[in-house]
Formats: structure tokens, sequence, C-alpha cells
């Protein structure tokens, strides 16, 4: 009996994801790894399992890292294969986990950096007529969540005066407030919403929920053509923190807004924001 393809497999991967609790923005970010492992292959003439071989993986894995995708994301594209070939194990449908020894390219690690009110205006300003995007870039700026909150945000978490962030992962759930820029953030996009069966706050234009990766896509056009060089989604978390620090707001305030599982990791950006007397304020700033 012939094994079958890797596009046959791919559903039912998917499906297995779905039944053991994994998000939909996971799924899809999997699946879309997948693909595009399933691509590189079909133009090598490999579409089962049992063709494929360590060097493809690595072949894969190289062919990335030429086109120009940062080390971070080749790696994130790397643990999506594993995942799915220990899966191909488990299923018996190969017996040899090619995938195992692939080693992942090397991380540097950049320090944080932070945009000045001149460049996140500028940002605002590039994407105010795109109230999805332009909603994420205000609610990250104005509260710090993380890419994959804002991808996972589900609409009954969200009231007039706070979000409520689900456990995930290591991370507890969290109760983040919401000043008036974020609600009217909020309010705004609630306005063009396509309707959807999704819980997820925000969605594609049929009504599927954003994948980080697109998330981050689009921010990254808004920096382009704001010319904002050099920054990155994740900098609009770190604009949050650094600017209510420099406003006077508690660090440990700042620490449980933020999600930081250890006050320490807040106090590293005291520095950053050149602050020497700690502030006292319970309440966020307005950028």
């Amino acid at each position: 009996m012939p094994q079958p393809s890797l596009d046959e497999l791919l559903p039912l991967f998917a499906e297995d994801l779905k039944n053991k609790g994994r998000s939909m923005s996971t799924i899809l970010a999997y699946k879309a790894d997948i693909e595009q492992l399933t691509d590189y292959l079909r133009e090598h003439a490999k579409n089962t399992p049992d063709q494929i071989t360590k060097e493809d993986i690595e072949n894969f894995r190289d062919t990335l890292l030429r086109r120009k995708y940062i080390p971070k994301s080749v790696s994130r594209k790397l643990n999506a294969v594993k995942t799915f070939f220990k899966w191909l194990i488990d299923q018996k449908y190969i017996t040899n986990d090619v995938s195992e020894y692939v080693e992942h390219p090397k991380l540097q690690k950049e320090a944080p950096k932070f945009m000045t009110p001149l460049e996140y205006r500028a940002l605002r300003d590039a994407a105010r007529d795109d109230e999805r995007i332009g909603g994420i870039i205000e609610l990250i700026l104005q509260t710090g969540l993380r890419i994959s909150e804002v991808s996972n945000l589900k609409y009954a978490n969200i009231s007039d005066t706070e979000i409520v962030i689900e456990a995930y992962a290591t991370q507890p759930s969290r109760k983040v407030p919401l000043n008036r820029p974020a609600k009217e953030a909020i309010e705004r996009y609630k306005k063009v919403r396509p309707q959807t069966t999704y819980p997820h706050f925000f969605v594609s234009k049929n009504g599927k929920p954003l994948a980080v990766r697109n998330i981050r896509s689009s921010i990254d056009r808004y920096m382009q053509k704001a010319e904002i060089q050099n920054f990155s989604v994740n900098d609009l978390r770190t604009t949050f923190i650094i600017e209510n620090l420099k406003a006077g707001v508690d660090v440990i305030f700042i620490s449980q807004v933020s999600g930081h599982r250890r006050i320490s990791t807040t106090e590293k950006y005291l520095e950053m924001a050149g602050i020497t007397e700690r502030g006292k304020k319970q309440e966020l700033i307005e950028l």
C-alpha cells in the first residue's frame, strides 16, 4: 500500500493539533510552515515522508537563510517541522525521525530597542487608515501586549476598562487596564470588524484569526512606509515599558501589566529609560 503524500498528511496533522487544544493561530502557523517545507521538497521530487532525509531538512533550513529569513524565524519554522515529524513517528508513518538532529541556526540576541515619540507617531500616522493594523499598533503601544497575545485576544475578554489575557504556556492569566487611546482604537475596529464565528478579536477580511506572522509582516510594511529603520514589532512593547517608566509609573505595576514573571526582568529597562529614582504612579500613561 503506497504511503500517503505530505499534502494528504498535513490536514490530519492539523486536526490532531486541534484535538490537543492548540490555538488556531498556532495551527495556522504550523500549517504554513509545513506547506513551505512540502513546496521545497516537491521541487526536489519528494512527496512522501519516507523519501525525506536529514540533508533535505538541513538544505531547507539553509535555503531559508539564503532567502534572508532571520535566524529566529527559521528556528521557529524548524520547530514546526520537528513537531510534524514527531507526529509522523507517533502515527507510524515513518520509523526514523530525520529531523531530530537537525540543528537550529545560531541566534544572536539583540538588545531591546525603543522608539522616540516622533517615531511611534510617524508609525501611527502611516497606519491611520487601517483600523485593524492601526488598532493593533495602538493596543501594543498603550498596553504592552506581546504579539502572540494580540493574535489570541478574544472578543469576550475585552471590557470597557480592561482586557483579560488568558493563561498560556508558562504565563498565568492577567488583567491589563485600558487607557483612553486603547479604548478608542478598539471601538474603531469594532465598527469594521467582519462578522465571524471565531472568538478572536482581530480577524482577517474573511473572518479568520490573524496569525502572528501576518500581524508582524503588516506592521513591518507600515514601518517601512513611515521610514522607521531597524525596528520590529517587539520594539513597540519595549517602547510602552520605557515611556511608562520615564513618566514615573511604578516598576512593579509595569511588571504585572507586562506579564513579566520576575520583577528583575522589568528592572533591566530602568537603565535604558535613564531612571535613577523609581516612580509610584499606579496607572498607565497615554502615549
